[in-house]
């Protein structure tokens, strides 16, 4: 007889689940020997659920398909921010949550958590299965789910005893929901907003920021004058010679402001009206400047890529889109900068290469200093839940053993998700960490600054610092099995890079930065 675990499984495998990135406990233990039984899922371990989640995420930016994610009501709460920003990605994901048996929660046992709650500050769509005969529908509903439109986290909540009992009944998928055409007014109202005269700006999100869709950008920026500007954290933009380039919309309020100054019209081209990450004193919240017109280039479930080719036939029939030439970048040597790290990382990027960037205060150097690289694919934090990095481009390694991945973090923030050194290691992923280790948390000593909350003789200042004692990056990654080297000249971190390059499995750079 199958029990539910074995039903959950074999529809996962059937509806094109191919990994489950897992943190298991007690609760579980019949969905991890369900693995044994039934084959067609890949097993991976994280000693995180942090880790766990921000794997799914990258995996799913990546393979265009969720992964499972696997672990108990407490961890959950470990994983919820990393889970957050692929809510904030549309990172289409499973997450199964193991849970007490149902004639065992009445008593209020040590781990018992409040799993539906928890789970629906993240997910938009949860479930129970409330009998292992409901158990293989229930996944084949959450696989759906996961796929959206847009993409999202499904919760599925599994109770040991439905998991244990026969009964199981695997469901067929339902599979992936089809996408419609954007409808003619709305491109055509787009393109009377592009009309002489009225300072537009278009902002690119979602797929749109894939080559397709910046090339007819480009198209009708060169045909119009129309200012063009990527969200400010891409969840997959594709980047390098022979592709458009465009500017990401600042982090900071008055970049934004300035770089949305005098515009009339706004396209959002799968993106949402823009906002500031967070509240200042005496400055409003919505970047939109005031008078400007917006239009909405389709919803979720169509093809705005599509509507965005339309526009280009309508306004810029005859015109080439303007591609990225190389950059020309000097010699560095001495002691190493985050300018250098940058301009030596774009120098060496192999084309194809996936780079996971959580550099946070080095990311504008990063994105300028790679520029005019071979082309490649660039993920960012999409939700602002630090500890996305490291997890994230072990799963984009999953998702493509055949691509480098290389990960360029934040000292501050790698410290989050540590864990999922391991686990690359484990796998013997093809991932380069690069750490920029300054010491600080240096983006909080700026928003420090921007409050007007920091003097030079603060107390404060001591919970912004990171050394004291200094962070040791390098025995961190080799006590989790990796290869790893420090560098604090531009010589020593071009030597590690080919290094990196030369090895197989995943190598560290600490990156010493001044």
């Amino acid at each position: 007889m199958v029990n539910g675990s074995q039903s959950l499984i074999r529809t996962l495998v059937d509806a094109g689940v191919e990994v489950c990135f897992a943190n298991p406990g007690t609760s579980d233990m019949h969905f991890v020997s369900a693995l044994d039984d039934v084959r067609g899922i890949r097993g991976v371990l994280g000693l995180f659920d942090g880790a766990v989640t921000g794997a799914a995420d990258g995996y799913a930016r990546m393979a265009e398909r969720p992964a499972a994610t696997l672990d108990l009501g407490p961890g959950l709460s470990k994983g919820l921010a990393n889970l957050h920003n692929a809510r904030r990605a549309c990172s289409p994901i499973v997450n199964i949550v193991g849970d007490h048996a149902l004639s065992h929660k009445r008593f209020d046992a040590p781990p018992e958590t409040d799993i539906d709650a928890l789970a629906g500050t993240v997910s938009g769509w949860v479930r129970r299965s409330s009998r292992p005969e409901d158990v293989g529908a229930d996944a084949a509903d959450a696989v759906a789910a996961a796929y959206g439109p847009p993409g999202q986290i499904a919760t599925l909540i599994l109770a040991a005893n439905v998991s244990w009992e026969a009964g199981g009944i695997a469901a067929r998928p339902h599979g992936r929901p089809p996408v419609t055409a954007v409808p003619d007014a709305l491109v055509a109202q787009a393109a009377a907003a592009l009309a002489p005269g009225r300072p537009a700006v278009i902002l690119l999100c979602g797929l749109t920021q894939r080559e397709r869709g910046l090339r007819a950008a480009s198209r009708i920026a060169a045909a119009t004058g129309a200012r063009i500007l990527t969200e400010t954290f891409p969840v997959r933009l594709q980047r390098g010679i022979g592709l458009p380039a465009f500017e990401r919309l600042g982090y900071f309020a008055e970049q934004a402001e300035q770089q949305l100054s005098g515009a009339r019209e706004m396209i959002l081209a799968g993106a949402r009206s823009p906002v500031t990450f967070f509240a200042y004193p005496d400055r409003p919240s919505c970047l939109v400047p005031e008078g400007c017109a917006l239009h909405r280039l389709g919803e979720p479930g169509q093809d705005i890529v599509e509507a965005l080719e339309h526009l280009a036939d309508r306004v810029a029939p005859d015109t080439d889109p303007i591609l990225q030439e190389i950059i020309p970048t000097s010699p560095h040597r001495g002691v190493l900068t985050v300018d250098a790290v940058a301009d030596l990382v774009g120098s060496n990027l192999p084309e194809g290469t996936i780079v996971v960037d959580e550099a946070v205060t080095g990311a504008q150097s990063m994105a300028r200093g790679t520029a005019s690289a071979p082309r490649h694919d660039w993920l960012t934090l999409s939700g602002g839940a630090f500890g996305q990095g490291i997890p994230t481009a072990l799963g984009a390694a999953v998702a493509c053993p055949d691509r480098k991945v290389i990960n360029l973090q934040a000292d501050g923030s790698a410290l989050y998700t540590a864990q999922a050194l391991w686990t690359q290691a484990r796998e013997n992923l093809n991932v380069t960490t690069v750490i920029l280790s300054n010491r600080s948390y240096a983006i909080l000593h700026l928003e420090m600054e921007r409050v007007r909350a920091n003097t030079p003789e603060s107390r404060a200042a001591a919970l912004l610092d990171l050394s004291m004692p200094d962070l040791d990056f390098v025995h961190l990654a080799q006590g989790l099995g990796l290869d790893a080297m420090r560098a604090t000249t531009a010589e020593e971190f071009s030597t590690a890079l080919q290094r990196a390059a030369s090895e197989p499995g995943p190598f560290l750079i600490d990156a010493v930065v001044k």
